[in-house]
């Protein structure tokens, strides 16, 4: 009973570590490409330009967008069919259209690659008086504008900014500033309606909600934008998450990760224990399960070190398309000092994708991906009882 309760024990942490390590690198690949792409600035600044200025308006639209709505349109029937999963690739309609995505594509192809929403970067301070803010908000970018009362929480990246997070305590008082330097909150107002700008129905919202209290309608302000960045964080999660899963199916793949195989494994490892434990009573041929494992010419000896200094954890990482491997002649130069080797397995790799029998594994290992990095962490120091350490180191 004592020897099944840590076969299962074994097999619980071997999964979860695995399944932890394979997470990891879901979350690392998915996080070095929404840096590299800017998804996080780009998707916020998408949003703020939709607030403050309006919709995206088909002026000035890059050249590949235009190209490529040409090039539809020159099919006709085929073409005509085409557009409706490739709108967002193409050209705003004349009546505008919104800088937020509408589908994962607009996420990882239109908004890397079109026109970007996020303002120039300026390496100088924010301005220190209200001259010229009436001319900024009656001719120019309500969203420049917010981004000059921000300066000081920028960094440059290819001269445009790269904030991705604003709090909304500080988002407050740059409108307010804005406010104060153009005359007060009434006059913001109305310049505002005047303008058709999407931010003149919530402001007067909050402004007549605190009925015209100045400092109330600066937390208001503050509130109605958390609440923004809320909804606007889980829109970006729903988007996001598709990328993870396809991100999911690609490292199972790579790997040749079979969750359900590990099991067999740790099965047939303990077996193997057993039939070595078993060799001084019964002789060599006890050893013949575990040189099946081996090649037919390898010494019984050598292979049952092998086999069993190859545990199944191990194994899960070791059928992807190249491996690498410590043993007695050390590397590709045979130097004999034990370092590591590369080993191509891209035959047996293909092969282990393209049998049926490993498919329920795969999937199983892919599901259990989706779950991210934080929750196979929480669980594997649930069962080994690792305890995280506070402030100050204290146990919690």
């Amino acid at each position: 009973m004592i020897a099944l309760i840590s076969y299962y024990a074994d097999l619980a942490i071997g999964l979860v570590l695995a399944f932890l390590l394979l997470s990891l690198l879901v979350s690392g690949i998915n996080e070095g490409i929404v840096r590299l792409l800017a998804i996080r600035s780009k998707f916020l600044w998408a949003y703020l330009r939709d607030t403050f200025d309006g919709a995206e308006k088909p002026d000035g639209e890059s050249p590949p967008a235009r190209f490529l709505d040409r090039f539809l349109r020159s099919f006709k029937g085929l073409g005509h069919r085409l557009r409706a999963p490739l709108m967002e690739l193409l050209p705003p309609p004349a009546q505008g259209r919104s800088r937020l995505p509408a589908s994962v594509l607009g996420v990882f192809a239109r908004l890397p690659f079109g026109r970007d929403p996020r303002p120039r970067f300026s390496p100088g301070p924010a301005p220190a008086d209200g001259g010229g803010a009436g001319e900024s908000l009656s001719g120019g970018s309500l969203t420049d504008l917010l981004h000059e009362r921000l300066r000081e929480i920028d960094h440059g990246k290819r001269g445009k900014t790269t904030i991705a997070d604003i709090p909304p305590v500080r988002f407050a008082v740059a409108v307010m500033e804005i406010a104060t330097e153009h005359g007060g909150v009434e006059a913001l107002m109305r310049d505002l309606d005047r303008m058709k700008s999407p931010l003149y129905r919530p402001l007067k919202a909050v402004w007549d909600r605190v009925e015209h209290d100045a400092e109330s309608f600066r937390r208001g302000v503050g509130e109605w934008f958390d609440g923004e960045m809320e909804r606007l964080s889980i829109l970006y999660r729903r988007y996001v998450r598709w990328v993870v899963a396809v991100l999911a199916v690609a490292v199972t793949l790579l790997f040749g990760a079979d969750a359900l195989e590990y099991g067999k494994n740790l099965l047939r490892d303990n077996a193997y224990r057993s039939g070595v434990s078993a060799f001084a009573q019964s002789g060599p041929e006890a050893l013949a399960p575990i040189t099946r494992e081996c090649g037919p010419e390898q010494d019984a000896y050598a292979c049952v070190t092998d086999v069993l200094s190859t545990p199944a954890f191990v194994k899960i990482f070791a059928n992807a398309p190249v491996s690498v491997t410590m043993g007695e002649g050390g590397g590709d130069g045979g130097d004999g000092d034990g370092g590591p080797a590369w080993v191509s397995n891209w035959g047996g790799w293909w092969d282990r994708l393209s049998s049926p029998g490993h498919w329920p594994g795969f999937l199983v290992t892919a599901l259990a991906l989706l779950f991210g990095a934080p929750f196979w962490w929480d669980l594997l120091r649930r069962i080994t009882g690792l305890r995280s350490r506070g402030v100050g180191g204290a146990e919690k």
